[in-house]
């Protein structure tokens, strides 16, 4: 009897290691058809998923509470099982290098704990080569065992997109590699009980990695030359989303948007790529270039906002921006290389006072990760200007009306007004009558009905 055979007859446990946004949906989809066991080594988050609480907000606390994954923090669980998953993050360092350390944490302990007859799949983002390279000698070196004799592995790329309901893990197609045809064939048919859309048998472990190294390269490409075409039609006076909605007419046109581009995966995959790409002696051009520009939308930004405030005739030091959304994207509490950061962290250099609105961001992380408090929207009051930077649902609710009611009811300005008429010649900018200054990055409100009401409004 097959190992796929044994699992499907509950003879043998499926194991996910790492509960996160991609590891629990994948856990409780399993959950329904096979016996698994979900570890994580973080107590904290195994007690909230015990208590039937979601932090990631993938699956929701009604699901958590009636799974049957059989949670632990205790590592020496994962001998219970045969077929291990493995989708802990990958991001980078500060000088945008691979940081490996959690795969590489995670194939030691699991290494600690596997045995005989396991095939171990990693499903996190790496460059060609990670999991065969880097990954088996781990496994080995702490199993004692020998892979291809006595365990084997697999790679299949997540492609879970955090926060999006119609493109889960039951409706994507599933890329699914193995070391060898009999790991391939055992591998595609464990996903296959759960993908509904199928699965893509890759010819490689590396094929697979590249393919999906590349998947968050192209995206993140393509927004970078949205970027660099608002800078541009910004500077020309042309509304960029007019344009794209114009050009977009045209069958063939590729549909993206400029915006902050972070996360987990496009802000971060570029970077594993031109890394090993250097590593062979080959120096990226494209990607490097398209990474750098979608690198510096925080300060463009940051310096947008600061242009209008002084047209708006406010005094820049000790002047008070909320900022609603800091999540990386829209309708999840991911905070996690949030480029948002890269806004405040430019505003706060002029002296400016910042407020954070976010009711979906993670508290706990984001205190964590970034000594940020956030604050509730009815504590948004005597505002000098209103960035919204992420398009929750909930922002998208706010009427324009609402958004007045935000601002400073006295308006703070320039004492000295030869010394504002300086700054603004240097910016080349007009004072306006205008003082409500409204940013919203991805337009979520209507630009004509905006200034219409007397913002001094300002999009992407």
């Amino acid at each position: 009897m097959s190992l796929y055979e044994k699992i499907v007859n509950r003879e043998e446990k499926v194991s996910l290691i790492g509960l996160g946004y991609v590891g629990m949906p994948i856990a409780v989809s399993f959950a329904k058809k096979v016996e698994v066991i979900g570890f994580d080594v973080n107590q904290a988050k195994i007690e909230l998923y015990k208590n039937g609480v979601d932090p990631t907000k993938e699956v929701g606390n009604d699901v958590i509470k009636n799974t049957t994954v059989d949670l632990t923090s205790d590592e020496k669980r994962l001998r219970e099982a045969k077929f291990h998953i493995v989708a802990v993050p990958t991001p980078v360092k500060e000088d945008r290098t691979p940081d490996l350390s959690p795969v590489e944490s995670a194939s030691r302990t699991l290494g600690r704990n596997l045995t005989k007859g396991s095939i171990v799949v990693f499903e996190s983002t790496v460059y060609p080569g990670v999991t065969e390279d880097i990954c088996v000698p781990i496994l080995e070196k702490e199993s004692g065992l020998k892979c291809g004799l006595d365990f084997k592995v697999g790679y299949s790329p997540e492609r879970i997109n955090p926060g999006d309901k119609e493109h889960r893990l039951e409706t994507i197609i599933k890329v699914v590699s193995g070391m060898d045809e009999e790991t391939l064939d055992i591998v595609a048919k464990v996903y296959e009980l759960v993908v509904d859309a199928g699965v893509y048998k890759a010819e490689s472990i590396k094929v697979a990695e590249a393919a999906k190294v590349i998947e968050n390269s192209q995206r993140d490409i393509n927004i970078a030359f949205m970027n660099e075409l608002s800078i541009i039609f910004n500077k020309m006076g042309i509304d960029t989303n007019a344009v794209l909605e114009t050009a977009g007419t045209k069958w063939n046109f590729l549909k993206f948007s400029p915006g902050l581009v972070g996360g987990h995966c496009i802000g971060v995959d570029p970077y594993y790529l031109t890394y090993k790409a250097e590593q062979m002696g080959y120096y990226s051009q494209i990607i490097l270039s398209g990474r750098k520009i979608n690198d510096d939308m925080g300060k463009y930004v940051a310096e947008s906002t600061v242009k209008k405030m002084i047209k708006a005739n406010k005094q820049i030091n000790g002047s008070r921006v909320a900022i609603f959304g800091i999540t990386f994207k829209e309708n999840c509490p991911d905070v996690r290389n949030t480029k948002v950061v890269d806004v405040i962290k430019e505003l706060e250099e002029y002296g400016i006072d910042i407020k954070v609105v976010d009711p979906l961001a993670d508290r706990d992380d984001l205190w964590h990760e970034y000594r940020i408090n956030p604050s509730e929207m009815h504590e948004i009051k005597e505002m000098d200007a209103l960035i919204f930077a992420v398009p929750h649902d909930e922002f998208k609710a706010i009427q324009l009306e609402d958004v007045k009611k935000m601002y400073r009811t006295s308006q703070l300005g320039f004492i000295d007004t030869e010394a504002m008429n300086e700054v603004a010649a240097a910016s080349e900018l007009d004072i306006s009558t205008n003082n409500n200054v409204l940013i919203d990055i991805k337009g979520i409100f209507n630009r004509k009905e905006a200034d219409e009401a007397g913002y001094l409004y300002w999009r992407l």
